[in-house]
């Protein structure tokens, strides 16, 4: 048959055009509107609270610097009074005479007192210290939750993909068992199966309406699991990328991770911190000398009598007797230090489990989702082979029934299967200390957890430049 040529009137050709290529446009649009991994991640790491509230207690550690390093600056205070003293005064002679005399007065006094620590041994020194150290820790805890807040969005990313395609898959089973229902009931009615094939065939499409209806919840639930992570609702969801770079070898795995996982230096941080408290406490033993001086106005407002005054001295002061509280504070020391140490190495234990538990994982997710490609493919050839000999009345309603609910189980097992894997491989990035928005290259502004640190370290006022940047820092802050 020969092929005919259509030719579209020539007025029409323009807007057909123009359809054609918003058409194109919008199918090229399409995919860019799609949402990625990667975009999931963005978002878990820009609406996180439990991010934003590390980021605030980390600030807060990092205003124990600044009020460890306050004492080791002059120390300025001021006092003002004003005392009205008034009443009666009754006086008698050594004649038996009586007198009675009114007593009112006014005093105003003001006065400065200053103090500046000298040498205290070091003490107040190694109290900044163990609070840097305490930052130190702090930042590290942060990078850890900053993991796990991304490996959570990665979970809720797979779920959402994989609860739909469950959703899908129980559609397209619930479509085949009404079918299959039907063509039950058509050769009941000619006389080829019984009454108990056409049961069967009702028993498994009820069974098919229920498993949509429990897949369609877990949906929902999968829904709101990634709002509450991302930040928003899952529109469309483009298929994860591929898999991260992983070393192929476990052990050198294990051996970074023992080195540089955030958990591990921020429990090395933490002996740090606890070992300059031992001798911050033994240094509170030994004495301290400070400077001070003062400035006084007493002036009394009823009369022109007035009082300027002035001081300075060096104080030499320590500890003689204090009930056993010192030793007890160092012996308090040295066993928080223990307790970091023992903590320090339960963490290098459970780091390096961690590494080996994510690769057996990973390794099994892998053979997992081999053997449900095959059996995806004798579960479909079952099937096909099932349904063939049913017609020819080889086999019954329930043999087909069983083949497709077969065939179905493999499909939803690989979905798992696929999902898990990645779950696994990412689960493998957190165990070695690299899921993070840095190692990760994430579209995000990075939090700087220095910024903040070097503004406050000083303990700057609040009427100083340095103190009015930070004010600003504090309002956008407030802001986000």
């Amino acid at each position: 048959m020969a092929k005919q040529r259509v030719t579209a009137p020539r007025g029409k050709t323009f807007r057909g055009l123009a359809l054609g290529i918003c058409v194109l446009a919008g199918t090229l649009a399409g995919p860019l509107r799609a949402e990625t991994l990667a975009d999931a991640l963005v978002g878990a790491y820009n609406n996180s609270g439990l991010l934003d509230q590390n980021r605030a207690l980390l600030r807060a550690a990092d205003e124990d610097v600044a009020t460890a390093a306050s004492a080791l600056k002059p120390i300025l205070n001021y006092t003002a009074s004003v005392q009205r003293n008034f009443g009666d005064v009754r006086s008698t002679s050594p004649f038996g005479l009586v007198s009675t005399s009114s007593l009112s007065s006014s005093n105003l006094s003001a006065g400065l007192v200053a103090e500046l620590l000298l040498y205290d041994f070091g003490a107040t020194q190694l109290g900044v210290e163990a609070a840097k150290e305490t930052v130190l820790a702090t930042r590290q805890q942060l990078i850890s939750l900053e993991q796990n807040v991304l490996l959570r969005a990665v979970s809720a990313y797979l779920s959402v993909l994989a609860t739909r395609e469950f959703v899908s898959l129980r559609q397209n089973n619930l479509r085949l068992l009404t079918q299959e229902l039907r063509a039950a009931q058509d050769r009941f009615e000619v006389g080829e199966v019984t009454r108990t094939d056409v049961a069967q065939a009702e028993a498994q499409l009820a069974g098919a309406r229920s498993g949509l209806a429990t897949a369609q919840g877990d949906l929902l639930t999968a829904i709101e699991e990634y709002r509450n992570v991302v930040g928003r609702t899952p529109d469309n969801l483009r298929p994860p990328p591929a898999l991260p770079a992983l070393q192929s070898d476990v052990e050198a795995a294990r051996a970074l991770a023992v080195r540089v996982h955030p958990d591990l230096l921020a429990a090395q941080y933490a002996v740090a911190a606890a070992e300059l408290n031992i001798l911050r406490a033994r240094a509170a033993v030994k004495p301290s000398l400070r400077a001070s001086g003062s400035l006084s106005v007493q002036d009394d407002l009823s009369s022109s009598d007035y009082t300027n005054s002035g001081s300075i001295g060096i104080t030499l002061s320590g500890p003689i007797y204090q009930g056993g509280a010192i030793d007890s504070s160092i012996r308090r020391a040295i066993a928080a230090r223990d307790a970091q140490r023992g903590n320090l190495l339960e963490v290098r234990k459970q780091i390096s489990q961690d590494v080996g538990v994510a690769y057996a994982q990973l390794s099994a997710q892998r053979a997992s989702l081999a053997s449900t490609d095959e059996r995806i493919r004798a579960a479909d050839i079952a099937f096909n082979g099932v349904r063939e000999e049913a017609q020819l009345g080889a086999r019954t309603t329930l043999d087909v029934l069983d083949a497709e609910q077969e065939l179905l189980d493999a499909r939803t097992s690989r979905v798992s299967a696929q999902a898990n894997l990645y779950v696994a491989a990412y689960a493998v990035l957190q165990a070695t200390g690299r899921l993070t928005a840095r190692d990760l290259n994430l579209d995000v502004q990075l939090y700087d957890p220095a910024a903040y640190y070097n503004l406050v370290k000083d303990a700057p006022v609040a009427r100083s430049a340095q103190g009015e940047k930070l004010d600003r820092v504090l309002r956008s802050l407030q802001k986000n």
